[in-house]
C-alpha cells in the first residue's frame, strides 16, 4: 500500500504531466493521450506513468513519443515542482479498460448460459 507521501507525489505528477501534454508538447504522436495514473516507488525516484490513447492502433507510436519526451517532462517538472529528486519516468500503456471489458464479456456469457440452463425450452409445452 502506497504511503501518503507516495499518493501525493503521484497525484502531483499526474496533474503536471497531463498539463504538459495538453499545453507544452508539439509532437504529433502525442495527439490524443490521456494519463490514467501514476505509480511511484517508495523512494520516490521512479514513476510508472500509465496512459491510454483514443486510437489503439497508434499506441506504439505514442509510447515512442512519450519515451522520447520523458527527459523534457523531467526538466519541466524540475522547474515547476519543489521535489528533491524528480523521478525517472517510464511510460506504459494502460490496458485495464480492455481487461475490464473482457471480464464483463465473460460474465455476460456465463449469465446467459446460466439462464439458458435454468429455463430450458420444453418442446411439449411449446405446442
Amino acid at each position: 500500500m502506497p504511503s501518503r507521501r507516495q499518493r501525493k507525489v503521484s497525484e502531483l505528477l499526474h496533474r503536471e504531466i497531463s498539463q504538459l501534454l495538453q499545453h507544452e508538447t508539439r509532437d504529433p504522436r502525442l495527439g490524443f493521450v490521456t494519463i490514467t495514473g501514476v505509480e511511484i516507488s517508495p523512494d520516490l525516484r521512479e514513476a510508472q506513468v500509465y496512459f491510454t490513447t483514443l486510437d489503439d492502433t497508434e499506441a506504439e507510436h505514442t509510447l515512442a513519443g512519450l519515451a522520447r519526451a520523458s527527459g523534457y517532462f523531467r526538466s519541466q517538472l524540475a522547474r515547476s515542482l519543489s521535489l528533491r529528486h524528480v523521478p525517472e519516468l517510464t511510460f506504459k500503456l494502460d490496458t485495464s479498460l480492455e481487461h475490464g471489458l473482457r471480464i464483463d464479456s465473460l460474465l455476460d456469457t456465463l449469465k446467459a448460459e446460466r439462464e439458458a440452463n435454468e429455463n430450458p425450452s420444453n418442446p411439449e409445452t411449446d405446442n
